[in-house]
């Protein structure tokens, strides 16, 4: 009996690991399609930004560059979502409804 809770305890923390590479996979593809978008969009500015800093540059740099602005606005806020979540969790640790989440998902009725 005790053998089986473990070894079910091993899946749950399989799923768990396996649930954060996902998120950072997931972070690393925004990274890679969007934010590279953004930022190949706004190289022009980012090349102004070099010469002279001012925040009202930067501020109409993307004020004036929506859909690269959004690019990265969706990039940095699922990489700073996955890093609250994550860090909540080391030093925290689950709660209780994340851990009957993660159950029922293993043993296959969630």
């Amino acid at each position: 009996m005790v053998e089986q809770d473990q070894d079910f305890q091993n899946k749950v923390e399989d799923y768990y690991r396996l649930m954060v590479w996902n998120r950072w996979r997931f972070v690393v593809f925004l990274w890679l399609t969007l934010g590279s978008y953004g930022i190949w969009s706004l190289r022009h500015e980012i090349k102004l930004w070099l010469e002279y800093f001012t925040w009202a540059a930067v501020r109409y740099g993307l004020r004036f560059n929506m859909l690269s602005t959004m690019c990265l606005a969706i990039c940095v806020g699922f990489t700073l979502s996955t890093l609250i979540w994550q860090s909540r969790n080391i030093i925290w640790g689950l709660s209780d409804k994340e851990k009957y989440y993660l159950e029922q998902k293993v043993k296959g009725k969630g």
